[in-house]
């Protein structure tokens, strides 16, 4: 998740760093405070496969590495700002494909048994959450921008799967669209308002992964139709909502204050961001010693 955000400027031996601090330190703290019966769990929060847990987490992680870090050459000029398209959405898209399909494994998977009754509902919600944010993606972005951009929808149908990841065994099929297609719609204002702020996240993480991941969680003190746990449409009341709101408010702060110390110590001690000469010869070369393109010429550009 981190490393899309941070892409195309930052060293090697940062992301190793960063990569291992994740992995060993902030992600089993906050899973501990959520699935390994901590704080948050005794308070009833539910996340049953990862939106706030894997995903926001991520997501938090790399908008603090993009903070850090600062846009890539030439990504915002002096007014207005400069898209850098990626360079295959074909292989963009097969990527979103092979998301959703290991999806089925990430969300069904997290009941932990092959013989556990919600496999089947939790297959459909996350499938119909999924194919809403995709939608409804395209659709707002057609409208807003005259072009039902292929990118954004990509993006969106990430955003319906991030979403519907917490709550996917505890709402109904049709609640699931509505999650999914909120997603979707989150996603595209998500992009826009990065461009706003000149944060550079050339992948969609935080949009997708972030803010997603946040709203899916709140989602579910609204739709969760549980006997055990309503949400607030299902006469539940507030509480649920309550203890969902204060579980992403908590995760955001441990988890992007604690990342955008990190970043700042590795910045300023061993380095982050390489140099200006480094980026546009590209990390390919300059890092590893080799080409992913090997006809490939550097060239001067007209803006």
């Amino acid at each position: 998740i981190v490393s899309g955000a941070v892409s195309e400027r930052i060293q090697f031996k940062g992301y190793l760093l960063y990569s291992v601090f994740i992995t060993a330190f902030l992600y089993p703290v906050i899973g501990h405070w959520i699935w390994g019966q901590g704080w948050l769990a005794a308070k009833g929060f539910i996340d049953f496969a990862g939106s706030t847990v894997v995903h926001s987490v991520g997501g938090w992680a790399a908008l603090a590495g993009a903070l850090v870090l600062g846009p890539r050459i030439g990504r915002f000029p002096k007014h207005g700002a400069r898209p850098i398209r990626g360079h295959s959405l074909t292989l963009a898209a097969l990527g979103v494909f092979i998301l959703w399909f290991g999806w089925y494994g990430f969300n069904p998977g997290s009941t932990v048994s092959g013989t556990d009754p919600r496999i089947a509902m939790i297959a459909v919600t996350t499938t119909l959450a999924a194919a809403a944010g995709a939608v409804s993606s395209m659709t707002f972005a057609w409208l807003r921008y005259k072009t039902p951009d292929v990118s954004l929808t990509l993006g969106g149908t990430i955003g319906g799967l991030v979403g519907i990841t917490a709550g996917t065994a505890n709402v109904s099929p049709l609640d699931s669209i509505i999650i999914g297609a909120i997603a979707g719609i989150l996603y595209v204002l998500g992009v826009a308002l990065l461009d706003k702020l000149r944060i550079d996240d050339p992948v969609g993480a935080v949009p997708a992964h972030a803010f997603c991941g946040a709203w899916g969680t709140l989602a579910v003190g609204l739709f969760s139709s549980t006997a055990d746990a309503p949400g607030l449409f299902y006469g539940g009341g507030t509480g649920l909502l309550a203890t969902q709101l204060l579980g992403v408010a908590s995760v955001f702060v441990a988890a992007f204050g604690t990342m955008y110390l990190f970043f700042r110590v590795i910045d300023k001690t061993v380095g982050l961001r390489v140099s200006k000469e480094d980026e546009l010869k590209g990390l390919d070369l300059v890092e590893h010693s080799t080409e992913a393109y090997a006809d490939f010429n550097i060239t001067a550009s007209n803006d």
